[in-house]
Formats: structure tokens, C-alpha cells, sequence
């Protein structure tokens, strides 16, 4: 809440008890016409100084670069909400000169910063990383669904959680779910093939197919529970997590107004509020907090027992003995919504670049069938053999940059500080945009806002795939001027906890499909990207669904 409403508030009540008691005749209607005629006049002034003069002529932040097209009382928020901030930044970035920040107006004329420059996102993310945190309306619209786990965790809380699960997410723990990823892949491969006709060929909502293995697969590996949303996508546990994990521009809406709402109304009230879509959601959220219960405490009854032999990373936090029922509920919560969406997304999203790009789908089909076990064998695979594929690991590495599941990440300072010397106040509202850092032309060189798996591999190296990167290094970052051109994952004590989960994941499930099927788009249309309108809240997806014509590929 800004300090500036209950100091209003406060002020309009000493006010109006001054009056009262100065006046000859005190009553009720004179106290509460006092605290009204004071409070709006307070209101209004600093209203005016907020919206008008604070932004334009006393902001330390006026100076900086500020693109056009932005509506009064509205700022840039009309643009941001209907297309998404992460599509809108990609516009602003490249059309706006800067040396690191860009300002945005959002309503009421507040200021957010867009931070562009490698030297701003290294001191933001590392060095100075905890002097900004998520903001609070966040932290809280988000917490019943996502839990207040590591996602949402902040300053020492953050720092004690994350070192507490390191264990669960290291890559010896990791390599070993690689058959997990690949038997889930082929079970899904299956059931989509069930669904060809005579010939073949399938219409499929990849969005649809993508969120039920993935849930699937976070549901075995997370939790150690498998939903079987592949072959029952009528389950109640299933259609309830679908209600959650699907964003609406109701959505943006809501969050958005609820930044503005808090100034006068809790949280609490705000989420509880008789709207459709809010009262379904809380209800939704409630049934998984309870699966989770009733899992943590299944699996603490087997490690009472002393059966608790399973490797997911439920199993593994209990066997810690650090976290209490509660805490490992939020934790379960965060595993559910980060990495289901999150692969979710960049599946639907590959299949959406293996459609616009043909031919390196055909490429990726041959190195995958020369390499791997068909889908339907029952044959196993390990984290080696698919470690070793050189294009696909391109093509993963260049969906998760053009195509970054979370299309940006919203930080405010916590306390005064600087950044590259810019003064930034306590307050202000700092945008990591993937989507718009990803393909800046400035760090990726010209064709930076092109598709090409080849930047992620050396030119010249004997395994013939026309790499164009100059060396290892150059390779590992995509030829990018800079690491922190790619912000898929964040960087330094904020980074993603899961990436090694989620590139594994993301890489099986990608190589089952495009070897098994070919792949194009019902609606030529949407070989535009223009004609997409994308729905973004924490992750991102095409509004209306990504429908394709599968067609089973013989010989595999």
C-alpha cells in the first residue's frame, strides 16, 4: 500500500477531530463531512502530484528514454495488457534507443524501468540481486496458487529455501529421471497416435496434448503421484489443475487492477471477491493444496515405515528432515505451476517453430531417428543419449530463447540503491523482459531476431550442421555478445532452481514428437506471427490454443 493512503487517511481523521472540537456544535454528520472534504482534498492533490508532477518533473527517472504512443491516466498499460508486456517489449527494445533502461508509464503514470543492457541485468541479478524483490501485490495474487515457495520466496527466506533444495535438483539426481522423461514421452506419442485416422494424420491442440504430459511428468517426478492426465484427461484432480494453469486476459485484467486496488483493500478481500473466474480459481487451488497434503503425509507415513525408497523430489525433501508440512505444500504448489506451465509452453511453442521452419524439423527427424529408440519400443534411453544430439539440444536452446516460457519478471527496489549510477528509489519497478532481451538485435548481432538453431553451434565442426558460432564458448551462449542476453532461466541467486530439470524434460519430450510425427499448421495464417495473439500472465501461450495437422511419419 503506498504510504501516502493511510498517511491521508490518518491526517483526514486528526483533521476532522480538530474541527469537531473547535466547533460550537459537534456531531456525527459534521465528523464524517470533515474527514470527507479532507481526505478527497488530500486525495486529490496528491493524485495530481503523482499522476502530473512527480513522473514529469521530479522524478529521477524522467530523463530516460520513453517510447511514444502512451494514453493519459493510462500510460502504456492498454498496449502492455492486450498484447503482453513481453511482446510489447520486444517492439520497445528495438525501437527505442537506450544505454540500459527504457520507461514505461503504466496506470496512473507510474514509471517502470525496462532494463536492457548486460551491465544492468549483471549488477540487478548478481551483484545487487537482493536489494530488489518481487513486488508484494505479487507475491500475494499469485501465493494461493503457486504457494509461497521458492518462486515467490524472498531476501533470507529465498536464500535458506533454495539451499535447502539444492540436493533435489542436482544433476546426479537429475540424470536419472532422463527415462522418466523419454517412457512418459513415448506414452503420449502413443495415445496422440491413437488418435490418427487411417492414414495418419490427426488434427491435435498441441497446447492441450503439451499440458497433459507435463503434468504427467511433474506429477511422477515432483511428487511422486502420476496423474495420468495422458489417458484420463477427465480426471477431477486434472480438469481442476487445467483451471489454474489456463490465463485469461480476465486474468491480466485482474491483476493489474489489483495493484491499484490494494491501496485501499486488503489482498484477502480482493481475492475473495464474488467473481467467476477468482471463485473458481481459489477453489481449484484448494483441491491441489489438499492432493499435496494428502501426499506429503502418505509418503511420511512410508518413511516412518522405513519404505520410502522413491527418487522424486518430494521424497527427497522429506528424507532431509528440513521442512515442515506446510512449507513442502508450498513448495509442491511451486513444482506444479512452474514446471508444468513453464514446459508446457516451450513444447507448444517448438512445434510452433518446427511448423514455421520446415526444414529444420526434417533435420531434426533424421538426427533423432539415427540416434534413438523409436517411441514405440519399449527400450529405454539415458541422460547420454540424449545429451549427445548436438541439434537438438540447438534446436531447445533457440525455442527457450525466441520463445521464452515466461515472457518477463517483474522486480522493485527495496531500498534506495543505483544501478550503472542511475539513481533508482525505493519503489521502483524494475522489467526483466525475456521476450524482448532474447532478441535484441544489439546483443545478438542482425539476425538476432530470427530462428536459427545453428547459432548454438561451432562453425566449422565435423558433425556438419552448419554451425555459425566461432568457438565452444561463443556456441554455449548462442553467439550472443553476453550471457545475460539470454534470460530464459535469470541469472545468479534468483536463476532458475529447475533448469536442469526442465531442459532434460523439455529435450525428451521434443525429440519424441518431431521423430514421430510431422507437423503443420491447421491455420496458415498463423505462419505470421503478427496474426498471434498471445496470452501471458506468469507463462505465455496462444490465445484460442496452437492447433496442428500431425501426420505419423513411416519407418520409426
Amino acid at each position: 500500500m503506498p504510504p501516502a493512503i493511510p498517511t491521508i487517511t490518518i491526517g483526514s481523521g486528526l483533521g476532522a477531530t480538530i474541527i469537531m472540537l473547535n466547533a460550537e456544535k459537534s456531531s456525527r454528520i459534521l465528523a464524517v463531512e470533515a474527514f470527507v472534504v479532507l481526505w478527497t482534498l488530500q486525495f486529490t492533490a496528491w493524485g495530481i502530484w503523482y499522476m502530473f508532477i512527480y513522473p514529469f518533473f521530479v522524478s529521477p527517472l524522467r530523463k530516460l528514454p520513453t517510447p511514444g504512443g502512451w494514453h493519459l491516466g493510462t500510460g502504456h498499460a492498454v498496449k502492455a495488457i492486450g498484447k503482453g508486456i513481453g511482446v510489447s517489449a520486444r517492439e520497445w527494445i528495438s525501437k527505442t534507443a537506450n544505454d540500459g533502461f527504457i520507461r514505461i508509464y503504466g496506470p496512473f503514470h507510474r514509471e517502470y524501468l525496462i532494463v536492457t543492457s548486460p551491465q544492468a541485468l549483471a549488477e540487478i541479478l548478481v551483484s545487487k540481486a537482493y536489494d530488489f524483490e518481487k513486488p508484494q501485490f505479487i507475491r500475494d495474487f499469485f501465493g494461493p496458487f503457486l504457494g509461497h515457495g521458492l518462486v515467490l520466496a524472498e531476501g533470507q527466506d529465498h536464500k535458506v529455501q533454495r539451499r535447502n533444495l539444492m540436493p533435489a535438483f542436482a544433476f546426479r539426481h537429475i540424470k536419472d529421471l532422463y527415462p522418466l522423461f523419454w517412457r512418459k514421452a513415448c506414452d503420449v506419442v502413443q495415445v496422440m497416435t491413437d488418435e490418427c485416422n487411417a492414414d495418419g494424420y490427426a488434427e491435435l491442440d498441441v497446447d492441450h496434448w503439451a499440458g497433459r504430459v507435463s503434468l504427467d511428468i511433474i506429477g511422477v517426478a515432483g511428487l511422486g503421484r502420476d496423474f495420468d492426465a495422458t489417458h484420463n484427461e477427465n480426471d477431477e484432480i486434472v480438469k481442476t489443475y487445467m483451471i489454474i494453469a489456463t490465463p485469461t486476459m480476465g486474468d491480466r485484467i485482474l491483476l493489474t487492477l489489483t495493484d491499484f486496488l490494494t491501496c485501499f483493500l486488503p489482498i484477502s478481500v480482493l481475492l475473495k471477491a464474488p467473481l467467476p473466474r477468482a471463485v473458481e480459481a481459489q477453489r481449484a487451488a484448494k483441491k491441489i493444496r489438499n492432493v499435496c497434503k494428502d501426499l506429503i503425509r502418505l509418503k511420511k507415513q512410508k518413511l516412518a515405515d522405513s519404505k520410502l525408497e522413491d527418487v522424486d523430489i518430494l521424497s527427497i525433501a522429506l528424507r532431509s528432515g528440513i521442512f515442515g508440512e506446510e512449507e513442502l505444500i508450498n513448495h509442491l504448489m511451486t513444482f506444479l505451476g512452474a514446471g508444468h506451465e513453464t514446459t508446457a509452453s516451450a513444447l507448444s511453442f517448438a512445434i510452433y517453430a518446427m511448423c514455421r521452419h520446415p526444414e529444420v524439423q526434417t533435420r531434426l527427424r533424421h538426427e533423432v531417428r539415427a540416434n534413438l529408440p523409436s517411441t514405440a519400443d519399449a527400450q529405454s534411453i539415458t541422460s547420454m543419449d540424449i545429451d549427445r544430439l548436438p541439434y537438438l539440444a540447438a534446436v531447445c536452446s533457440e525455442v527457450l530463447r525466441v520463445y521464452s516460457p515466461v515472457p518477463q519478471t517483474i522486480r522493485e527496489a527495496v531500498r534506495d540503491t543505483t544501478v550503472l549510477g542511475q539513481p533508482l528509489p525505493k519503489g521502483t519497478r524494475l522489467l526483466l523482459a525475456a521476450w524482448g532481451t532474447n532478441l535484441d538485435t544489439s546483443l545478438w548481432g542482425p539476425d538476432g531476431g530470427e530462428f536459427k538453431p545453428e547459432r548454438w553451434l561451432v562453425r566449422g565442426a565435423e558433425d556438419g550442421l552448419g554451425g555459425t558460432a566461432e568457438n565452444v564458448k561463443a556456441a554455449s551462449i548462442g553467439g550472443a555478445s553476453s550471457n545475460y542476453a539470454f534470460l530464459s532461466f535469470l541469472h545468479g541467486p534468483r536463476s532458475c532452481i529447475g533448469q536442469s530439470f526442465a531442459k532434460a524434460e523439455f529435450a525428451c519430450l521434443l525429440a519424441a514428437w518431431v521423430g514421430k510425427f510431422e507437423f503443420e499448421l491447421c491455420d496458415k495464417n498463423m505462419m505470421d506471427e503478427s496474426n498471434i495473439t498471445f496470452e501471458q500472465l506468469i507463462t505465455v501461450k496462444a490465445a484460442g490454443g496452437m492447433h496442428v495437422r500431425a501426420r505419423v511419419v513411416p519407418g520409426y
